[in-house]
Parts: structure tokens; sequence; C-alpha cells
């Protein structure tokens, strides 16, 4: 079982700018809801081995927050690190130009990473998980989202381009 969670609101997420590969802390909010986040999961009875988060420090907080309240051991994953979106890193999320960048799949935006270098670090991972066996929390970032759900479900080009996730939403998707 895999348990995927956004990292809470960040500084650049209130100020709709790409966050990638940049280290934007959470704000106030991002923490509160990061605990509460944390509440939910053991108001569920949702049950893991490990939290898996990004080394990024935003979901580094969030899994932190939630596994001091659920008693869930933690462990860094680089894998889990953000798409590094090159040249539109700071840039407004809803930009013309980077919405249809994002539906290139090998474009790497100018010294970034494509959408299928990062799938195929985040679909080894996922395997892995899977031959392990076990329930997992992944905490990490929108662009992992889109990857996990593509891992498990059927997608058009067209929706993994245009998909996304709150902040603190928690999916649940089985092997």
């Amino acid at each position: 079982m895999i348990y995927f969670v956004r990292h809470g609101e960040t500084v650049w997420n209130k100020e709709n700018k790409i966050c990638g590969a940049t280290d934007s802390p959470l704000t106030e909010l991002g923490h509160r809801q990061a605990v509460g986040t944390g509440e939910k999961i053991r108001e569920l009875g949702i049950k893991a081995d490990i939290i898996l988060y990004s080394p990024l420090s935003r979901a580094k907080d969030t899994a932190v927050h939630i596994s001091e309240i659920c008693g869930i051991p933690l462990r860094e994953e680089k894998r889990l690190f953000e798409q590094n979106f090159g040249k539109y890193e700071s840039t407004p999320r809803n930009g013309k130009e980077f919405i249809e960048a994002k539906k290139q799949f090998l474009n790497r935006y100018d010294g970034g990473e494509s959408m299928f270098q990062m799938a195929q670090r985040i679909y080894n991972l996922l395997d892995e998980l899977k031959e392990e066996g076990g329930s997992y929390i992944l905490v990490a970032h929108n662009g992992i989202a889109r990857v996990v759900n593509s891992y498990f479900h059927e997608m058009t080009n067209d929706e993994y381009a245009a998909f996304g996730i709150r902040n603190c939403e928690i999916r649940e998707y089985s092997f």
C-alpha cells in the first residue's frame, strides 16, 4: 500500500511561483496543514511501516510533523526530489509558456529534468517498494504526485500534464 502526501503550503506556493528543485520553506499555514494531516492519518487508522520523504525542506518538515503525531519512522529518499523545472523555477505556475512546455515530456526546460527522467526514478522506486511489500507514506511534491498517479492509473498525456493535488492531500494506492 502506498499513501502519497503532498507537502504543506510553501512561500512560493502562496506567491504562485514554481518551486521545483528550489527549496521554498513551509509557511505557518503549511506547518498547520502538516500537523492536521498527521492527525487525519492517525484518526483514519492509516498504518505504514515507514515514511519516505523528499530531501527538500518542505517535504521533510511535513514528514516530521506526520511522524511525530503518528509514531511512524521516517527516512529521506533522494528519488522523491521534485522535478527541476530549469528556466521556469520561480516563474508563475500558471504561465502559458510553462503550461505548454509541461506537455512535452522530453523537455528539460533549459537545464532542468524531463518528465521521462523523473518518471524513471519514481517508477524504479515504486517497483522496489512493490517488491519489498509493506505499507509506505511518501511525502513529496506535486510533480511526483503526477508520476505516482500515472504508475497506478491509465492517463492521457493531457490528463498527466494537468494533474495536480492540493497541499497535504492524501492519496491511497494499492499495488
